[in-house]
């Protein structure tokens, strides 16, 4: 007599397949403008900028980031992380033309401010869906998802250095990979969890005896907690912004690469970072975020100050492969943890993170071109070891191990 059938093992095909599709969603918004950056020497000569009014145009990438992330949790409980995802990702791919047409630093900061305003939309809403995905699978698989990210932007890193070497047009090479970005969009979009996204209960207020002295203590340590992740991602997101903008310029410029080799710097963090991202699941479950954290940020520190001492073109983007290996589990630590504190409405922790990330996408570019214009861009390089050294002091502020959920396949 045949006993009862085996329960099912793992998480519904639905769930599989938004997982896929969620992770096809960060490959497309990592991809599409990673075609840019390699570019921006290019842009740099066509409206014949200096280093601050560069600087200076790309800050409205942040600024638009900033103004549209005060609404992108709104759109998002409105319309579902899913619709917002693939609406944003549309329009993203869309605005990566005007970006490469601007034909004037007023259009460019207009362009640049509009793309990350949509990027901001887009990432919240990927990261809500994603985080969704986990939870239904009760095990860690955010690392993997934005190793996914990070995959695409090593793609559309290729795509921009190739098309700088051969001296491919901006718009017609933006073009191209803004239709692809569409294209996929389109495909997966019925795979991802639909409707809006479930809102957790929220946290009662303490009644009994004291209880509130104790509570207010509990929401100064909650504060306190919440931004020091909020750094400790920012730092991160500090390191990866100064790389896009800036590494193709220092390579070229002061260490005198050829336009080919230029946009490797940026190609070589994220490729490694992507393999941080990529085995970051398990080894945040063996040894815990802080360790890994900490192990990560002092080899971008010890890798970039060599670099630094060395001036070797080769050397340094080997470096920036090192930086991006070592901060690869920053980003999605720091939003796992805030959306994980204990008494913090679900996803309320996520916008706080993802806040000052764009505070840092608006700020770097400012302070990095100021520098530039001041000191150089060798300066500006610098401020990637700092920047690792201020995770290593902050790294606490993450758990000291991984807690995932019931175990699944």
């Amino acid at each position: 007599m045949s006993g009862p059938p085996n329960p099912p093992s793992g998480p519904p095909r639905e769930i599989r397949r938004a997982r896929w599709a969620t992770a096809a969603m960060f490959a497309t918004n990592g991809a599409v403008f990673a075609n840019v950056v390699p570019r921006y020497p290019d842009i740099v000569a066509r409206l014949d900028l200096d280093k601050a009014a560069f600087g200076t145009a790309v800050a409205g990438y942040g600024l638009g980031a900033v103004l549209a992330g005060l609404v992108a949790a709104a759109l998002v409980n409105r319309l579902g992380s899913g619709r917002v995802a693939v609406g944003g990702t549309l329009a993203v791919a869309a605005n990566l033309v005007l970006v490469g047409a601007a034909p004037s630093w007023v259009l460019l900061a207009i362009a640049l401010g509009l793309a990350g305003a949509l990027d901001s939309v887009t990432d919240i809403a990927e990261n809500a869906q994603g985080l969704r995905v986990e939870r239904e699978y009760g095990r860690s698989i955010l690392n993997s998802m934005h190793a996914t990210w990070s995959i695409g932007a090593v793609v559309g890193g290729a795509m921009g250095s190739a098309a700088a070497g051969l001296g491919v047009p901006l718009v017609p090479h933006l073009a191209v990979a803004a239709a692809s970005a569409i294209a996929l969009a389109l495909v997966v979009r019925s795979r991802l969890l639909p409707g809006r996204d479930p809102h957790p209960d929220r946290p009662t207020a303490p009644t009994a005896p004291g209880a509130a002295v104790a509570h207010g203590r509990r929401r100064v340590g909650l504060v306190v907690r919440l931004l020091a992740l909020a750094v400790v991602g920012s730092m991160a997101q500090g390191i990866e912004d100064l790389t896009s903008t800036w590494s193709a310029l220092y390579l070229r410029e002061d260490l005198g690469a050829a336009a080919v080799v230029g946009g490797l710097g940026f190609v070589a963090l994220q490729s490694l970072q992507t393999v941080g991202r990529l085995v970051g699941d398990r080894a945040v479950t063996a040894w815990g975020d802080r360790a890994v954290a900490r192990a990560g940020a002092g080899l971008a520190t010890a890798a970039m100050a060599l670099a630094l001492l060395a001036q070797s073109p080769v050397l340094t983007v080997v470096a920036f492969g090192l930086v991006g290996l070592g901060i690869g589990t920053l980003i999605p630590a720091s939003l796992r943890a805030a959306d994980d504190i204990p008494g913090l409405p679900r996803g309320l922790g996520l916008s706080i993170i993802g806040m000052g990330f764009r505070v840092t996408l608006l700020a770097s570019p400012l302070a990095m071109g100021a520098l530039a214009q001041w000191q150089g861009l060798g300066a500006v390089m610098t401020a990637i070891p700092v920047a690792a050294v201020l995770v290593l002091v902050l790294a606490g502020s993450l758990p000291g191990r991984a807690q995932p959920g019931p175990a699944r396949p």
